[in-house]
């Protein structure tokens, strides 16, 4: 059961698709506090409770205990002191056994969640603006909660086929030669690979929607190049446009009046990347058409795939905050011993970037009238995906796109994935991808994944190994570094052999796990799950932190510590573990609830399948174009006929459709392949199928 309860004047963010109508009942559970233009909603926690979502945040699955804030922000280090990442996702449930509660608070601006942070007994969730719908889902299960919400929100994002292959990137790649050398590298190796992703290097000067002519010549001829390559080229376009007199989307976007202005009419103005910038209104439609249109000329010549980045918005500073900066300065210069003042002139120049003043000093035109920045924040990254994804449909509307931006909010869901965002190369952010993954899912983003190896500082050869075995699974699988780090294509390391047959692994799965996904998206379910959804009554489970449910019946367990050659992992229920090197080359073992040591070398890691269910592994293929999924092995611990949903569909139309796709695959105790023989190294066991 959906409730939905208005306070203020709500502004209409598009996240709910289903028409709900206001209660005219007092909401429950909770408590009401109005206090100035803000109102707080207050709930009595029980010691045993807990709390799942928030969708990217820091910190475990479990968010109880902490304090976050809904505000899209640029944050390069990923630290649990972090209240606020890059995406906002305002939906939370309440789980003890007497009570579950689903809330989301439809709200553009900043909202505070204190889940038990300031008294354990008690979460307080302020909206500062006091604006806002609140939706209350109660009754059922976990999963039925979560199914609800979806439903209410929409069917998420279906990117193309080739979009869940292997994708290389790398911030610092400027031209075609060095793309040419890194596929022709991973070609000549036999590593899988799909795509390579362009950062802001390719652009002349920073400048979205150019390329460097010296350094692709022919943009098109090398795009249809790596076509033939059986690879995509997938480029960044940031949210600024650089002020710049015959810069052709400034002018453009000045004739269509496009851009966010000032209160004194003036455009707003900031630097980012390519310089000063103008930032396109994207919740006005007529700017959000133009901004759309922008991309015409990069998917004339080929292109299939973005990443929108920079779309929180980001900003390095403006002219005004600046001049407030250097002010301190030439006060300083007077005071040359006042040490509190030096301080204070480091915070000015430390605060410059997305200086709050900043957000509250432009508007936005939009149906409901003008409206002031941080009273819509939140919306900026979703509704420049709204903007892309509309282009891209307009030019190919019969074909599937890739699309992933760092900003998101509640709704882009439908429109393009996300990735993680800018993460270190820690060994603790495998483990923090991890546990965003499920809130990601609960709240419509299928598709995502992390930088694997980590964007920033130096990875190790061990540590992008362990990040590479959490990718196998994850939708987005991205190997992505900055600028002056180490580089960390998988062939510049001596293991790299190993590494290779981890991702060989991942286009075996490919078949198996493009139907998990597909199915998922369709069913408005989850891909990844917290334990505690398929086993509530199961206290280990609801309180296990670094294990996910995938899909129906599988469970991952990744490592994510160093020199680690193991770990523990709890098994809700008997299970058959695939320790995998390989495609061609892994150990299977049946293993009872409970408690165990799994040993786990560098280059080993498991998937878990549930008892009397299985899965299905591929041949692979080095490129998604090359797979072949008529030929698949079921790999399972079978002890009575068990059936598996098996979804398969042309991988670009943009109307699947799910009982069309559904194929019923039925294997009893002692059948060994499921169409034909596969080669595999799976023990001779009848139990194992």
């Amino acid at each position: 059961m959906i409730s939905r309860f208005s306070y203020g004047k709500p502004f209409p963010t598009g996240a709910v698709v289903r028409t709900i109508e206001p209660s005219r009942k007092p909401m429950p559970f909770f408590r009401i506090r109005r206090e100035g233009t803000s109102v707080s909603f207050s709930l009595d926690l029980t010691p045993e409770e807990i709390i799942f979502g928030l969708g990217e945040t820091v910190r475990g699955i479990n968010k109880r205990g902490h304090l976050y804030e809904s505000w899209n922000t640029d944050i390069f280090n990923h630290s649990e002191d972090r209240k606020s990442l890059y995406s906002s996702h305002n939906f939370l449930i309440f789980f003890r056994r007497d009570r579950l509660i689903g809330l989301y608070l439809d709200d553009s601006g900043r909202v505070i969640f204190d889940l038990g942070y300031t008294k354990r007994s008690e979460a307080v969730i302020t909206s500062e603006n006091g604006n806002l719908d609140v939706y209350l889902l109660e009754g059922g299960q976990l999963k039925d909660i979560v199914h609800e919400f979806r439903e209410m929100i929409g069917r998420s994002y279906l990117p193309p086929r080739w979009a869940f292959g292997y994708l290389q990137s790398r911030w610092g790649y400027a031209g075609e030669e060095e793309v040419a050398s890194v596929v022709e590298k991973h070609r000549e190796r036999h590593i899988p690979l799909d795509g390579v992703c362009l950062d802001i290097d390719y652009m002349v000067d920073y400048q979205n929607f150019t390329w460097k002519k010296e350094a692709f010549p022919d943009w098109k001829k090398f795009n249809q190049r790596m076509k033939d390559e059986h690879i995509h080229l997938v480029p960044i376009i940031d949210a600024g446009i650089r002020v710049r007199e015959g810069y052709s989307p400034y002018e453009s976007g000045l004739e269509k009046d496009a851009f966010c202005r000032k209160e004194s009419g003036d455009y707003f103005t900031a630097s980012v990347w390519p310089g000063n910038c103008c930032f396109p209104d994207f919740l006005n439609k007529d700017a959000r058409d133009w901004f759309g249109d922008l991309y015409r000329p990069l998917l004339e010549e080929g292109i299939e795939g973005f990443w929108n980045d920079m779309n929180e918005p980001a900003l390095f500073f403006t002219k005004e905050s600046m001049e407030e900066a250097l002010s301190l300065v030439e006060r300083q210069k007077e005071r040359e011993d006042d040490y509190e003042g030096m301080w204070a002139l480091g915070s000015a120049f430390g605060s410059m970037a997305n200086n709050p003043k900043d957000y509250q000093s432009f508007y936005h035109r939009t149906e409901q009238g003008t409206i002031r920045h941080d009273y819509v924040h939140n919306l900026y990254g979703a509704y420049m995906t709204k903007a892309t994804a509309d282009g891209i449909r307009r030019f190919m509307p019969d074909r599937r796109y890739l699309l992933f931006s760092r900003s998101s909010f509640i709704g882009a869901h439908r429109d393009g994935g996300i990735w993680q965002g800018d993460n270190f190369s820690w060994w603790s952010h495998i483990r923090l991808a991890l546990q965003m993954l499920p809130g990601l899912n609960m709240c419509g983003f299928l598709f995502c994944g992390c930088d694997l190896g980590g964007f920033g500082q130096n990875t190790t050869e061990d540590l992008l190994a362990r990040f590479l075995q959490l990718g196998v699974f994850t939708p987005l699988m991205r190997n992505h570094s900055a600028l002056h780090t180490r580089e960390q294509e998988i062939y510049r390391f001596e293991t790299w052999e190993a590494m290779r047959g981890t991702v060989q692994v991942r286009y075996a799965l490919l078949p198996y796990l493009y139907s998990e996904f597909m199915k998922a998206a369709l069913r408005d379910e989850m891909y990844f799950r917290p334990l505690a959804f398929d086993y509530p009554e199961d206290d280990r489970a609801v309180h296990t932190e670094d294990q996910l449910m995938l899909g129906e019946n599988c469970m991952i367990a990744p490592v994510y510590e160093a020199n680690a050659e193991g770990r523990y992992v709890y098994l809700p229920e008997d299970m058959l573990m695939i320790r995998f090197r390989s495609a061609e080359d892994y150990d299977l073992e049946r293993m009872e609830k409970g408690d165990h040591y799994i040993r786990l070398r560098l280059h080993e890691f498991p998937l878990f399948v549930r008892k009397n269910s299985f899965i299905l592994l591929g041949k692979g293929a080095e490129s998604t174009d090359e797979l072949d999924d008529s030929s698949l092995t079921a790999l399972g611990w079978l002890e009575k006929e068990a059936e598996y949903a098996f979804y398969r569909d042309d991988g670009v139309c943009t109307c699947p459709s799910l009982n069309q796709g559904l194929t019923s695959i039925r294997l009893k105790p002692g059948d060994n392949t499921l169409i034909y023989p596969a080669a595999t190294s799976a023990k001779d066991d009848s139990d194992y199928s």
